[in-house]
């Protein structure tokens, strides 16, 4: 049986690791989904273009492959109503990746919305809007999404099971080698085997999740949708839903490496005279030892070969759906990103073992954290190396990594493994103390240990044998004062139970003054307690609690060996030391682990370049038309109407094209003696800069090369003039690319 540790230590391991995920919580909780990996690069009509005559088909340009379907693209007039023909159009030429879905002839004038949804080649869902306008624009009821694809509950929920999958197979795949490379002997150590069936069991529940969500993730948004097996069959047609068939492919045969391990392995490694299985190979014959050893080694080398083949097919299903499987050099990157993954697993999997191996396990040996701290180095270095190519390759410039989010989350996940390596780096200092002593002072050390387990045992012997001695006496001198004393008995029962339990909670009595502490030494409670074993009888069996007894003394003997053992694993500094520094290397795995996922989330930084390269320089978050809507009232008669102000593209540097158009409470265009607009940026003090435009017809206005100097929160001011004397100011906000 695995000793415990005392609930004082558990308490402050949890409380370290609550500390570490309300960190990762405060970094990350608050985060809007991110940005989907695939981006609109352009369209035709473009955005917030105006043309004579209606199109025959819309197409999109995106930065890299995407995935789409007949739904993909839609296009609603302005009334809302679909017109497209309903079929995607595949216009894909080398690397250009477009898409396109025609339209019918005799559209009408007015303004059309085109809204698109797609997921692009590394599994993440994209969707996006713009409009256009057929000879002039004009109002438009077209209701169109407001989520964003990805996001809502189901992204939420579809980001926490991707966060969990990773620390699922960091669990189980590092928490296996560790057992295998590093310390056999851990195979017995339940803590361990928890933490390792448990990571077994976290990545196969998170991954048929993924798998359930992947259809209203990608899709809907709406959380029933998970139920849709048509929408379920679907998704195992897709590179994604393949990954994750696969991979739970895998985990059933690592369901059987674990039971391996676990079973056989566990059991080729328990020490002589251990188990019920040793005693029968004793019983029909002596083992050969060297048949025993070579066993052992068979089994070492069998787990090591199907463990590494199972965690190598685990990684590539990561491998083959996210950021590694499309951009620069796929060939490349999968491999080395599933070299990444399995040095993550081998180290810090590995660190969660050891640290639950020192928490709640039997003293760990210093050869075993020898060895691990050797394969963590070695972790590491492929670490850099793998993640400075992978660095290279999704950010291309310095400047990215502080100018994209992308870049920041790099860096920050930098400087959290700097941080992790210090710590380990204390750690290995800690595993060098453990073993500086000479042979000589281990050889002394061990004989003192052994003395020092002996005269524990005799003591805790001698402890159980007061607490039995004390509870007998309780019990027969209950018995015998029942037929006297009414309110007595209990009251001796009392006194005796609770002397015997104080010394048995005295775990190292002082031979000096342990008589003195008998509750013998009482000369008013003698005469109640003593007993004569020639008069007295012996207490009736029908009134003995004997199970009860038995359950009490074996609570007591067990509170003794964990009392027993947490002061001769305190008394070793080092080991001490080595847990208190190990405990903060996980802390800070967890908030890596977290940073890790989000990275994975987000666009990589030479797919934005791309983007804004595309897009003149701006991003297309900037290149989209500022369109507003604002209502006036001047007063006067026919004073009330609506104004409809258009900026496009809407970014500064550029020359923007203003339209405007005014009409009545009825929806009917209506003139105006005098329009005036203006535009203000108060935190650069620039403005107001004047905009005259020009009438163009029955309540419309525009007015071309419209020049913004720089980007960010602009004050439109719009002046409105029926009459003589009403007029109006009315003040809106716009943001500028």
């Amino acid at each position: 049986m695995v000793t415990t540790g005392p609930p004082a230590r558990r308490s402050a391991v949890l409380r370290m690791l609550v500390v570490a995920v309300a960190l990762a919580g405060a970094l990350f909780g608050g985060a809007v989904p991110a940005s989907a990996h695939a981006a609109l690069t352009g369209s035709t009509p473009g955005q917030g273009s105006v043309v004579d005559r209606a199109p025959e088909q819309v197409s999109l340009t995106f930065s890299e492959g995407v995935a789409m379907g007949d739904d993909s693209i839609r296009v609603l007039d302005p009334h809302g109503k679909r017109v497209d023909r309903g079929k995607l159009r595949n216009l894909c030429s080398g690397a250009t990746v477009k898409y396109g879905t025609g339209l019918p002839p005799g559209l009408g004038n007015g303004t059309y919305t085109v809204a698109w949804q797609a997921v692009s080649a590394d599994s993440h869902p994209v969707s996006g809007a713009f409009t256009f306008s057929v000879g002039a624009p004009s109002k438009s009821s077209a209701a169109i999404p407001q989520q964003e694809a990805g996001g809502g509950l189901v992204g939420a929920l579809y980001g926490i099971a991707r966060c969990l999958a990773y620390g699922g197979f960091v669990l189980m795949a590092g928490g296996a080698a560790f057992v295998v490379a590093c310390r056999p002997a851990a195979a017995l150590v339940r803590s361990v085997q928890r933490l390792v069936v448990q990571g077994w069991a976290l990545l196969t529940g998170t991954t048929v999740a993924m798998l359930l969500l992947r259809t209203p993730y990608t899709g809907s948004g709406d959380l029933a949708d998970v139920f849709d097996l048509g929408g379920l069959q679907q998704v195992l047609l897709t590179k994604p839903g393949a990954a994750l068939v696969s991979r739970l492919l895998l985990l059933a045969a690592a369901a059987l490496f674990v039971a391996v391990l676990f079973g056989a392995f566990a059991r080729a490694h328990e020490p002589a005279g251990a188990g019920g299985a040793t005693d029968a190979e004793g019983e029909a014959g002596a083992v050969d030892p060297a048949e025993e050893a070579r066993r052992r080694k068979d089994l070492t080398f069998g787990l090591g070969i199907g463990g590494v083949i199972v965690a190598t097919g685990l990684a590539a299903t990561w491998a083959m759906a996210e950021h590694a499987s499309t951009g620069l050099q796929p060939a490349v990157a999968m491999p080395v990103d599933v070299l990444h993954l399995l040095a993550v697993a081998a180290w810090l999997g590995g660190l969660a073992a050891l640290l639950v191996s020192l928490y709640w396990g039997p003293p760990v040996e210093r050869t075993a954290v020898r060895r691990f701290s050797r394969i963590a180095f070695g972790s590491v270095v492929v670490l850099a190396a793998t993640g400075v190519y992978q660095s290279w390759r999704q950010v291309g410039t310095w400047s990215a990594l502080t100018g994209t989010a992308y870049g920041r989350l790099l860096l920050l996940k930098v400087g959290l493994v700097a941080v992790l390596v210090g710590i380990a780096w204390v750690s290995r200092r800690w595993t060098a103390r453990l073993g500086e002593a000479r042979v000589a002072e281990d050889t002394a050390a061990a004989a003192g240990a052994g003395g020092t387990a002996a005269a524990t045992d005799a003591a805790d012997a001698a402890d159980v044998d007061a607490v039995q001695e004390a509870g007998e006496a309780a019990e027969r001198q209950s018995a015998k004062a029942a037929g006297k004393v009414a309110a007595g008995a209990p009251a001796a029962s009392s006194t005796a139970t609770a002397t015997a339990t104080a010394t048995a909670a005295s775990p190292d009595p002082d031979p000096d003054t342990a008589p003195e502490e008998t509750p013998d030494t009482d000369p008013e409670a003698a005469p109640e307690t003593a007993l004569n074993p020639e008069t007295d009888p012996e207490p009736d069996p029908s009134t003995d609690p004997g199970p009860a007894r038995a359950a009490q003394l074996a609570r007591q003997q067990a509170a003794l060996r964990t009392a027993r053992t947490k002061r001769l694993r305190d008394a070793d500094p080092e080991r001490l030391g080595l847990r208190r520094s190990v405990l903060a290397e996980a802390s800070v795995a967890v908030v890596l682990l977290v940073v890790t996922t989000v990275l994975t989330a987000t666009e990589p930084a030479r797919t934005e370049a791309a983007v804004q390269a595309a897009s003149g320089g701006q991003s297309t978050a900037s290149n989209q038309p500022q369109v507003l809507t604002v209502p006036f009232d001047t007063g006067g008669p026919h004073g009330k109407g609506t104004a409809r102000v258009d900026l496009d593209p809407g970014r500064s540097g550029n020359a923007n094209e203003l339209r405007l158009r005014l009409s009545d409470p009825s929806g009917k265009a209506m003139d105006v003696p005098e329009v005036k607009v203006s535009f203000t940026q108060k935190a650069k003090k620039l403005g107001p800069l004047p905009v005259v435009p020009r009438h163009t017809g029955t309540g419309h206005w525009r007015a071309s090369g419209v020049q913004l100097p720089v980007p960010g929160q602009w004050q439109l001011s719009l002046l409105v003039r029926t009459s003589d004397i009403d007029q109006v100011t009315e003040i809106r906000n716009v943001k500028i690319g």
